[in-house]
């Protein structure tokens, strides 16, 4: 039976791995062009503070508070 010896092998990416939370959902994904809209910066506020996504001259990512 090849069906049941190959739905055993690896895990799927769409399962959540034991450590992640119930409430986390599931992962999403975007384009950091999305995310900057044509700019170079991009204020986050999370937990009442404010960061900065800012995209570097070599187009590195950097997160700061």
């Amino acid at each position: 039976m090849t069906g049941s010896g190959e739905a055993s092998t690896g895990s799927s990416p769409t399962q959540p791995s034991a450590n992640t939370s119930s409430t986390a959902g599931v992962r999403r994904e975007i384009e950091s062009a999305a995310l900057l809209a044509g700019g170079r910066e991009l204020l986050i506020r999370h937990g009442g503070e404010v960061y900065t996504l800012r995209q570097t001259s070599k187009g590195k990512l950097i997160l700061t508070k």
